[in-house]
């Protein structure tokens, strides 16, 4: 659920805090950055720790933080693992 928080919180970060200001008065760059970041910080540890849980080698942990940083990746990449994320949180090893 985190790659799906990150990457709302960069959309919401792009449209909102960039749309709004320049058309109004309205400044949510500061705070929608500040959460953007904190989220992003907290994926790629978390993807640095739970790489071995779930069964990761080094392509699909680099996939994983690669995606992390580009625009919409982390929907894509939350999308084809998971299975893997579901079966992690109900503490069973992945196939």
């Amino acid at each position: 659920m985190l790659t799906l928080a990150e990457g709302w919180s960069f959309v919401l970060l792009l449209v909102f805090g960039s749309v709004l200001s320049r058309v109004s008065e309205i400044d949510l760059v500061m705070p929608l950055g500040a959460l953007h970041g904190a989220l992003f910080v907290l994926l790629i540890g978390s993807t640095l720790l739970i790489r071995r849980r779930l069964g990761w080698g080094f392509g699909t942990t680099l996939l994983a933080l690669v995606c992390a940083v580009v625009p919409l990746a982390p929907f894509w990449f939350h999308h084809r693992k998971r299975d893997d994320f579901l079966t992690a949180e109900r503490g069973v090893q992945p196939a």
